[in-house]
């Protein structure tokens, strides 16, 4: 059976692939300034960069696994903007409004994108009506259940 991505499930993987590979580029950028001597404390420099360089790879492999349709990767994501969220009502409170005013629109439109109803049907198929691969037929229908079998006369 062929599953179609859905639309939602493509933009919230491109979106958190995008925050992905902004965090990534920050923390090696930060590298680079650090390792330039560009940083007064060199081990805290050191460790932020490289968390963020981790954070972004794992943002990174979460969008690939929402594309791939892997129910797991739904968690990380929803995290992902919920934190962008708090991060919008931060920017909101301070200047510039317009930057905390896009990151809110973009991670709610993200948020509402992983939780709609097409995303979650393309990622838990068999509780939707689809079936997996072990319960399927050949032609990709369900299978058909035998009625259920009263007790046995010389039981």
């Amino acid at each position: 059976m062929v599953f179609r991505r859905p639309l939602t499930l493509v933009f919230a993987a491109a979106v958190e692939a995008l925050y992905g590979v902004a965090l990534a580029g920050a923390g090696l950028f930060w590298l680079v300034l650090t390792t330039l001597g560009h940083a007064e404390d060199l081990m805290a420099a050191f460790g932020v960069a490289l968390f963020a360089v981790g954070t972004g790879v794992v943002l990174c492999l979460a969008a690939w696994g929402l594309f791939t349709r892997r129910n797991w990767a739904r968690t990380p994501v929803v995290l992902t903007q919920l934190f962008a969220l708090g991060i919008a009502w931060y920017q909101l409170t301070a200047e510039p409004y317009t930057l905390g005013a896009a990151l809110g629109l973009l991670s709610a439109v993200t948020l509402g994108c992983v939780l709609a109803p097409a995303t979650t049907t393309a990622l838990f198929p068999e509780e939707h009506g689809g079936s997996t691969a072990e319960e399927g037929s050949a032609d990709g229908s369900r299978p058909r259940s035998s009625p259920p079998r009263g007790p046995r006369s010389g039981d």
